[in-house]
């Protein structure tokens, strides 16, 4: 039996067909009306669960990144500060150097001066004493020359010398 009485070609299902593809229809219909929503309810309980681990590691990610951020600029900054405190060290190390070297060169010129003064001290007390022996010294000399001994005048110191 013809849905209509009008020979139409394929178009004419038959009633038989129809009742049965209604019945597939409303029986995959309901299936889909009852586990379609359970299945939404998981998936998107799914994509909660995900979507919100991937927002807490979003979240600890920019976190992270805050803090790598503030350890580097404390990192620059001990750096500028470890530079400031070698270059300050070393402007002070060459201070010390300097003050200690002239310290040591005004040492040095005080024991310079004061063994030039000591020695001309002592050579002018060894002249005197040389010349006021000199004739003595010689006429020892003279007698080993000789083989006799020789006598020394004694003349009176004038004060030249």
């Amino acid at each position: 039996m013809d849905l209509i009485p009008y020979p139409v070609g394929p178009l004419n299902p038959k009633v038989q067909d129809l009742g049965y593809a209604l019945l597939v229809f409303a029986a995959v219909f309901l299936f889909f009306r009852r586990v379609l929503p359970r299945m939404q309810r998981v998936l998107d309980a799914r994509d909660e669960a995900t979507g919100g681990t991937t927002e807490q590691a979003e979240a600890i990610r920019a976190r992270a990144e805050e803090k790598r951020a503030e350890a580097e600029a404390e990192l620059a900054e001990a750096r500028h500060d470890a530079a400031r405190i070698r270059q300050q060290a070393f402007e002070q190390g060459a201070a010390d150097i300097a003050a200690t070297r002239a310290e040591g060169q005004r040492e040095r010129d005080a024991l310079l001066t004061e063994g030039r003064a000591r020695i001309e001290a002592d050579f002018a007390a060894a002249e005197a004493e040389l010349r006021m022996s000199v004739s003595e010294l010689a006429s020892n000399l003279a007698s080993r020359v000789v083989g006799e001994r020789i006598s020394t005048p004694v003349k009176p110191n004038s004060g030249s010398a």
